[in-house]
């Protein structure tokens, strides 16, 4: 576990809103995951910075427990050209803790994980949490995943 600042950055991709209640979002996020990979969502971003694949959580009602906003899509250079069907948003640059997993992402590696950082003792800020799917992630049956969840300074 560490605190790393992030610079404010751009991303597209497609979203969908869902909670954590009754395990509505693994399967919420799951089918996001489906759409994001059958349609190629990653070749159809324009200005991408890299192929990095970002899973962000935001839009909060208030914490985690009620409703937000799960996005998969890029860092891009400019939010000047959003494709129909995906949504482009600015996220807020700030103090995040960093922790990572490594793991078989087809055995809830990122679900088990969220579950610990729901258990720290983290003075979280609600705006936007998410996870960086990189180079380390390429083979889903050990991959290892960087978390960013925003907390207060």
């Amino acid at each position: 576990m560490e605190n790393v600042k992030i610079e404010s950055f751009k991303v597209i991709g497609i979203s969908i809103r869902t909670t954590n209640e009754n395990n509505q979002a693994a399967e919420d996020i799951g089918k996001l995951w489906g759409e994001f990979m059958s349609k190629n969502i990653l070749g159809q971003i324009p200005n991408k910075i890299n192929n990095e694949i970002y899973s962000l959580y935001t839009d909060y009602e208030n914490d985690h427990t009620k409703p937000y906003t799960a996005i998969l899509g890029c860092k891009v250079e400019s939010l000047n050209e959003i494709p129909k069907g995906m949504i482009g948003k600015n996220i807020s640059g700030g103090t995040f803790n960093k922790t990572s997993a490594k793991g078989d992402l087809t055995k809830g590696l990122i679900v088990n994980h969220w579950s610990k950082i729901f258990g720290m003792p983290l003075d979280r800020t609600y705006t936007t949490d998410f996870e960086v799917f990189g180079e380390k992630a390429q083979n889903p049956a050990d991959a290892e995943i960087d978390f960013y969840v925003a907390i207060k300074k």
